[in-house]
């Protein structure tokens, strides 16, 4: 598998998007506060790979912390399809993609997709924390 063209959209339709992505590369779970209320699975792409279709007008912006992560969501139904943001040391700037949210994904893509674990708890960001399984 390699890069491929993805849909996606939030659970009620008014956002959609359009991603490249290569998920034999790396997706990733951080085990931040954020990231483990809302069970997040994403995976990073630069913003030349990425497509907002629609729904730009029914997003709402979430920021915390560092405030270098836009965690965008829909107002209608809340769902979070993708973010964004800056971080030097990932690259710059930066689109996160929620697996959960693409359409016509097979669950063997998924299955098959590398994880990358992320200590986003400690600030530790490029060391796996040392438990993963509840993330």
């Amino acid at each position: 598998m390699a890069e491929k063209t993805y849909h996606g959209s939030c659970h009620c339709g008014s956002v959609k998007i359009k991603a490249k992505i290569d998920l034999t590369k790396e997706t990733g779970r951080c085990n931040c506060t954020y990231c483990r209320k809302v069970r997040g699975w994403g995976v990073i792409v630069k913003p030349e790979d990425f497509e907002l279709v629609s729904g730009a007008e029914n997003l709402s912006d979430y920021q915390f912390g560092t405030f270098s992560a836009h965690h965008l969501f829909c107002k209608t139904c809340g769902c979070r399809p993708f973010g964004k943001g800056y971080v030097e040391e990932m690259g710059g700037d930066y689109v996160s993609i929620a697996l959960s949210c693409l359409e016509g994904i097979e669950p063997e893509e998924l299955i098959a997709a590398p994880i990358t674990y992320y200590d986003g708890l400690n600030n530790n960001w490029w060391n796996k924390p040392a438990e993963v399984r509840h993330l």
